[in-house]
């Protein structure tokens, strides 16, 4: 059975109209999604979701949606590496001994992002340092409309030494963080969350750090927490 062809307008028709049912999420062939959707409908939860779901399609140009949306139907050779002439930091003899970032890349290549990401997360877990793994570790999670993880390995990349700043700034795979609230401010401070960079931060802490902005991103601690514990590991 050939797959059929999502239309970006009736998407975004569906989640400003229907969102709160979520039918925009099965048209995507987000079943999931659309499921969850039903479970909130009466929390009003679901309809602010909706919403939001509308702007971002709407906002959206077609190759992007293309590119989230309709991938069964495009050629995977073409797909363009999310980290090639990224400069001579993805080339170290590191990364090249690092077997889960060529493995990521594959499955990246092939649209399966979900994949992608575990391999690219073990890859960090390899070498919580590499600017490659970071770096892809953002296209997939804003290919999987996941903001606040794309941001902080984003902010990585960055930060372990990724500095070609206009391909943050037109990089296909980061189209949708592209077009959130929070990239405006985040691009005007260096790609960071805050001015002041870590990049001063001993190498000790550094894993420490990292481990904390986790448990804050998954919910597990709260803002307070997080930076009670912050400072006490930079004190």
């Amino acid at each position: 059975m050939i797959p059929s062809r999502k239309e970006k307008d009736v998407a975004g028709i569906l989640a400003l109209i229907f969102g709160f049912a979520g039918l925009h999420r099965f048209y995507l062939g987000q079943r999931g999604r659309g499921i969850l959707y039903l479970m909130l409908i009466f929390t009003g939860i679901s309809a602010i979701l909706g919403l939001i779901d509308a702007f971002t399609i709407f906002s959206m140009d077609s190759k992007t949606f293309d590119l989230k949306y309709n991938r069964n139907l495009l050629k995977v050779t073409p797909r363009k590496d999310p980290s090639s002439q990224q400069g001579k930091a993805f080339k170290t003899n590191l990364e090249e001994r690092n077997p889960h970032i060529q493995s990521g890349k594959v499955k990246f290549l092939a649209y399966d992002y979900d994949g992608a990401i575990i391999d690219f997360q073990r890859a960090v877990e390899h070498d919580p340092r590499s600017i490659a793994a970071h770096f892809n570790l953002a296209c997939a999670y804003s290919l999987n409309e996941m903001p606040q993880k794309c941001l902080f390995h984003l902010e990585r990349a960055v930060q372990y030494g990724f500095d070609d700043f206009e391909k943050i700034k037109s990089h296909e795979a980061l189209a949708f963080i592209r077009i959130q609230p929070a990239f405006g401010e985040f691009a005007r401070r260096g790609f960071r969350f805050s001015e002041t960079t870590q990049e001063a931060i001993p190498l000790k802490t550094s894993a420490s750090l990292e481990k904390l902005e986790e448990l804050r991103l998954k919910g597990l601690l709260t803002e307070e927490e997080y930076m009670v514990q912050k400072m006490k590991m930079q004190g």
